[in-house]
This record gives C-alpha cells, sequence and structure tokens, in this order.
C-alpha cells in the first residue's frame, strides 16, 4: 500500500514536472520570437533615423542652404552656419533631426537648454608648431 503510494507520487512529480518543461520551453520559444522581432523593429527604426538624419538638409522641410549645414551626429546633427555660402553669417543654428514621435535623448535636452539659457561660447586655440 505506501510502495504504491510512493510510487503514484513519484508519477505524478514527474508528469508535474515534464508539463512545467514543456510550459518553460512553449513560453521560451513565444516571447524569444517576440523579443527579436522587437529587436529588429528597433534596429530598423534606428537605421531609418541614421538615414535621414543624412538625407535632412536635401529634404525639402530643411529650411537652410545645404551648403551651410555641417553634420555632426552627437550630441547634436547639424550646425547650421546661416548665410555662410553668401558669404555673411546671420546666426548659427543647432538642429537634431528626429523621426516620428522619437523624443530628444538626455544629452540633447541638455545641450538644448545650455543653448536656449546663452551658455554658448567662442573659444579660439591656437598652436605653436615649434613647441610640439
Amino acid at each position: 500500500m505506501v510502495g504504491s503510494l510512493i510510487a503514484g507520487i513519484a508519477i505524478g512529480l514527474l508528469v508535474g514536472l515534464l508539463v512545467a518543461a514543456l510550459y518553460v520551453l512553449w513560453w521560451k520559444a513565444r516571447y524569444t520570437r517576440a523579443v527579436r522581432l522587437d529587436a529588429v523593429q528597433r534596429s530598423q527604426a534606428v537605421t531609418v533615423g541614421k538615414v535621414y538624419e543624412q538625407l535632412m538638409p536635401y529634404l525639402p522641410a530643411f529650411q537652410f542652404n545645404p551648403k551651410d549645414a555641417r553634420f555632426l551626429g552627437s550630441p547634436v546633427d547639424f550646425v547650421v552656419f546661416d548665410g555662410l555660402d553668401d558669404g555673411q553669417v546671420r546666426r548659427v543654428v543647432f538642429v537634431e533631426v528626429k523621426t516620428a514621435g522619437s523624443d530628444l535623448s538626455t544629452r540633447e535636452r541638455r545641450v538644448r537648454d545650455a543653448i536656449r539659457a546663452g551658455r554658448v561660447e567662442w573659444d579660439e586655440l591656437r598652436v605653436d608648431p615649434g613647441a610640439a
């Protein structure tokens, strides 16, 4: 009697472990696919954003002369020397290109805030080739 009870418990445990293992495998396969799909979609969105960053000066929405724009990429996408090609710089504009609903990163917001607060300076460095 005790032997059959122990055998029943052992069989129950084995069946439970088998069901749990199958569930874990099913869950892993399901969520691995979802995570991979999400990663691919995010990668595509980043790639599209990078392409737009490079092409923006040549698109109709860009309100500056493309010859006045200098691509940086980070922490802002462009610095535009508005009027440089005409020989008279009217203003210097920092441009960040965003696609769809993407937001500014923390670093981009900090740069924007420094510019808006007027914490922008000109610095000139001179190098003496003979001293090197």
